[in-house]
């Protein structure tokens, strides 16, 4: 059942059992498949833009993270419908946390790779992730998108420092010790967004 759900039938039917395999279930776990995999997934996501859209790096950049992202794996696990796959404690099986259901996607993707090879993999993506759409995205959580593109492409630690000013709030980003820019909003949350999404234009010139 769940190979037909995944569209792909294993020879070795382990790493499957491991890819759904929460560490609170057993010490031979997805761990290290969710490493592999989310490397495999950034590649393959990668190459479908670069071959689909001649834009620059910065648009290509913000798309990627968009799908590779912690919420947009967590809605590949619920179309999926993997929650009564998932061998885990217990104490977490009423619940799969977001986190363990995007690792969960990453771990398949690394035990399909691993199995069949890199074209198996990569049609698993595209025929999940509907990845044509990626001219249509909008993601207007311009803080989670500004964290990704950072880890992605830097190596130093991020800050907001947030204070109240007359009409809000105002909230600068900054890089290590380098200020990058500030934003502005009636509220910490907003003002925090509007300065992500400034930050972004900046580093990445989309």
């Amino acid at each position: 059942m769940i190979e037909k759900k995944l569209g792909y039938k294993f020879k070795d039917k382990s790493l499957l059992d491991r890819a759904l395999t929460h560490a609170s279930k057993s010490s031979i776990n997805y761990e290290r498949l969710e490493f592999l995999g989310d490397s495999i997934l950034d590649f393959l996501v990668g190459e479908y833009l670069f071959k689909a859209t001649n834009e620059k790096e910065g648009y290509l950049t913000v798309r990627r993270s968009h799908f590779v992202s912690e919420n947009y794996l967590a809605t590949i696990f619920d179309k999926l419908e993997l929650q009564q796959d998932i061998q885990m404690g217990k104490s977490m099986k009423n619940s799969v946390p977001k986190a363990v259901k995007a690792d969960v996607v990453e771990s398949i993707i690394a035990a399909i790779y691993l199995d069949g090879g890199l074209n198996f993999a990569r049609k698993f993506i595209e025929k999940n992730f509907e990845l044509g759409t990626f001219q249509q995205v909008e993601n207007d959580n311009y803080k989670s998108q500004l964290q990704e593109l950072v880890q992605a492409g830097f190596k130093c630690a991020i800050k907001y420092e947030t204070e109240k000013v007359e009409n809000g709030y105002e909230a600068t980003f900054c890089m290590d010790e380098d200020k990058i820019c500030t934003g502005f909003g009636k509220d910490k949350q907003s003002a925090e967004q509007d300065c992500a999404k400034k930050a972004i234009k900046i580093l990445f010139k989309v």
